[in-house]
């Protein structure tokens, strides 16, 4: 007798992003499909509400933290390590929470999982072989997007606003 191989939602060829073709669902899946729609779109707005705060919210509450360390107006190193410090913790926290919405995702919209290894990190005599590819998920785009955007806004500052590093001191060059 031979056993039958499960194939998972997101390899099947009735499947359109990991969720199940309009035939082969079954009674009562409208509502869980409802849900789990939901729960996607919570955590892909979680995820782009921590990308964007990794870049602004972070360095902001790092330099707060640090301000609130300092005991006098003139800089020291107390105030400097503390907003190194919680700078570090927090971009790290963020980072760990961004890495477990992306799991999360995974699992609700029935992908696989990534390779724990990077591709350039292979062996050389693994070569032969195949590199599984595993299609990009939202919460990878929205980070991506993040920082796409960060790194424009960040040029666009730099070239438009930022102004002079020398100061008045360019007119008598």
């Amino acid at each position: 007798m031979q056993e039958r191989l499960e194939i998972p939602p997101a390899i099947r060829s009735d499947t359109r992003d990991g969720v199940a073709a309009e035939g082969s669902r079954g009674e009562g899946s409208d509502e869980r499909s409802a849900a789990v729609t939901v729960k996607r779109v919570a955590l892909a707005a979680a995820t782009a509400f921590l990308s964007i705060n990794l870049w602004t919210g972070s360095p902001v509450l790092a330099l707060w933290v640090g301000s609130e360390a300092a005991d006098e107006r003139a800089l020291s190193m107390t105030p400097l390590f503390v907003v190194v410090v919680t700078l570090l913790v927090v971009t790290l926290l963020i980072s760990a929470a961004l890495l477990w919405l992306e799991v999360r995702y995974r699992i609700l919209a029935d992908l696989p999982p990534r390779e724990a290894r990077l591709t350039w990190l292979r062996p050389f005599n693994a070569q032969r072989e195949p590199v599984r590819q595993v299609a990009t998920s939202l919460p990878e785009r929205i980070v991506t997007l993040v920082v796409y955007l960060a790194v424009v806004l960040l040029l666009v500052w730099f070239v438009f606003f930022a102004g002079s590093p020398l100061g008045d001191y360019a007119q008598y060059a």
